[in-house]
């Protein structure tokens, strides 16, 4: 059993608080650290059943389920209407995968060694995809200061911007998928060496150890663990944000974001000490442009459906 996976006694923890009524700063914590091993066990899951299935479906189902945990906790966000929880869980992912997690990769990759090496092209193609997306969601912002008046101040819960911006972040939205899409093509099939130096040669990976049944088993029961845990876990930000004395934008960055994504912090961490920069690189420059060129369209056209209003991509 992996160290990560020892945060599952959080999960009946979690559940008891709740059912008990506890105070909202130990429910909120306990969700938090209840929701991490329920990622890892995803990711997990889903490289199992992607080494059985081949690279292009294998590819496929890691972009899937690779934001799952943060896609399941910023739809129940979307539904309570935390609108800027779910937009200051994007922008902490994208700058805590570029930073926290680059940063932590080369500095546990280059303690024992004095240098690494990682592949040009690939950080290169990552690099321009994430620029070309952080453009995009600029455009809304751009407009609701050139014909709005003026963007919203940190702490406003939420914020009535009109059906002008909605569909104007409702294009982007898509023109962010297509772009995706298109990456997609780029990194899986066409330059899938550059992507993946190691899937061919190299130190060789003993085979998994899960079937796939078992892995899918894994997948279903940890994908419902998530959205029970991100039930609670957004149920209780707004009391629990009061009593801590933060806003929900700081709770939103520092906290939903990193939960979200720690199961893949880790892994990235763990190749690069293993002097795999290249695949280090890639989960971190990678997991950005997936959250600003996936996770945030998404949640965009899913807050159409769920929640009060839709989500503007005004941050």
């Amino acid at each position: 059993m992996r160290p990560i996976h020892s945060l599952g006694v959080f999960i009946p923890i979690a559940i008891v608080l709740e059912l008990a009524h506890a105070g909202p700063i130990l429910v909120f914590g306990a969700a938090a650290l209840a929701v991490i091993p329920c990622a890892a066990v995803m990711g997990e899951a889903t490289e199992a059943i992607a080494a059985r299935t081949g690279p292009g479906i294998g590819g496929m189902l890691n972009v899937t389920f690779g934001n799952a945990p943060e896609l399941i906790i910023a739809f129940f966000a979307l539904i309570e209407g935390l609108q800027e929880v779910v937009k200051a869980s994007i922008v902490g992912s994208i700058i805590g995968n570029i930073l926290l997690v680059m940063g932590a990769a080369m500095f546990v990759g280059g303690l024992p060694r004095d240098k690494q090496q990682f592949s040009q092209t690939a950080a290169n193609a990552q690099s321009a995809m994430l620029m070309l997306a952080l453009a995009a969601l600029i455009f809304p912002a751009i407009f609701q200061l050139i014909h709005g008046g003026g963007l919203p101040t940190v702490g406003d819960e939420r914020v009535n911007f009109g059906s002008e911006l909605e569909k104007l972040s409702f294009g982007v939205a898509i023109v962010l998928l297509i772009s995706y899409a298109a990456g997609l093509i780029f990194s899986l099939k066409t330059h899938r060496d550059v992507f993946n130096p190691y899937g061919d040669a190299g130190e060789e990976e003993p085979p998994h150890r899960w079937t796939v049944r078992r892995a899918a088993v894994y997948l279903a029961l940890a994908a419902v663990a998530v959205g029970v845990m991100s039930e609670i876990l957004v149920g209780s930000i707004s009391d629990a944000s009061k009593d801590i004395g933060l806003s929900q934008f700081f709770v939103g960055v520092f906290v939903v974001a990193i939960v979200g994504n720690a199961a893949e912090h880790w892994v990235a961490v763990l190749v690069a000490a293993k002097d795999k920069m290249d695949l280090a690189v890639n989960i971190a420059i990678g997991s950005s442009a997936q959250v600003a060129l996936f996770v945030a369209p998404v949640l965009v056209l899913v807050s159409f459906l769920v929640g009060p209003e839709p989500m503007a991509l005004v941050f």
